[in-house]
């Protein structure tokens, strides 16, 4: 019996190092676990040929997503017409610079997914952001609201530390397009508005939040309404971006 553990124990203590070994590899290979709504790990995407190939463009990925080792360019912002295309990746805002918006405004853009939930196994957000001040450091601060092709939107902002305005999980509104099934196309037009002291997001037409700039702007939120506008995606997401404007 001395013999028999002898030579087993040895190769158990292979195959678990091996296993160890396997499991690291496949982690590394799939980047970011995340998990998704029914609770299962999710990794965050690695784009092909990735990065920034739009002029005047930048970006910046998540702070979790950075210290997870995620890069802006696992994530991809290329032209197509007059469209942006994005393909997530990481969850990233992009902007350009000279797109600025103060006083009373408002910032539109349709969005477009193509093949609903083709990098994913839930829905995923994309949307407008505005209010961005000390873009690309750390120190960033926007607000934005995001759509889902099941009928969800959400309002959240960085300030720098990420702030939510309608809860964890955002809200359901009939306004929000739902996507007829998985791989079926969906569009969402986005509006984001300073008017006077109320700060507003309306999808397809209809205001589906308000509030209060105070509730929006201060400590831990917006250092101001006033600032860059631009574009923000949830990770592993893929959709086209047309007709950014500010009125």
């Amino acid at each position: 019996m001395r013999r028999y553990y002898a030579s087993v124990l040895p190769l158990a203590a292979i195959a678990l190092i091996a296993c160890k070994g396997k499991a690291q590899n496949e982690t590394t290979a799939s980047s970011t676990p995340r998990q998704n709504s029914q609770g299962q790990m999710e990794a965050t995407r690695q784009v092909a040929g990735g990065g920034v190939s739009v002029a005047g463009w930048t970006g910046q990925i998540d702070p979790g997503e950075a210290r997870r080792g995620q890069v802006l360019s696992n994530a991809k912002l290329t032209k197509e017409g007059d469209a942006l295309h994005v393909t997530t990746g990481p969850a990233v805002a992009y902007w350009n610079a000279s797109n600025t918006a103060s006083g009373d405004y408002t910032v539109k853009a349709s969005f477009t997914e193509p093949h609903y939930m083709n990098l994913n196994d839930h829905p995923h957000p994309y949307g407008l952001f505005i209010g961005g001040n000390d873009m690309g450091t750390p120190n960033e601060s926007y607000l934005y609201c995001a759509a889902y092709g099941n009928g969800n939107f959400i309002v959240r902002g960085f300030g720098p530390d990420p702030f939510q305005m309608n809860g964890r999980r955002g809200e359901t509104n009939e306004a929000v397009h739902k996507a007829a099934a998985k791989d079926q196309p969906v569009t969402q037009e986005i509006a984001m508005s300073v008017k006077g002291d109320k700060v507003e997001c309306a999808i397809n037409g209809t205001t589906v939040a308000s509030y209060d700039k105070s509730a929006v702007v201060g400590a831990g939120k917006l250092k101001s309404t006033d600032g860059v506008y631009g574009i923000r995606f949830a990770h592993n997401t893929e959709a086209t971006v047309s007709g950014l404007t500010k009125q």
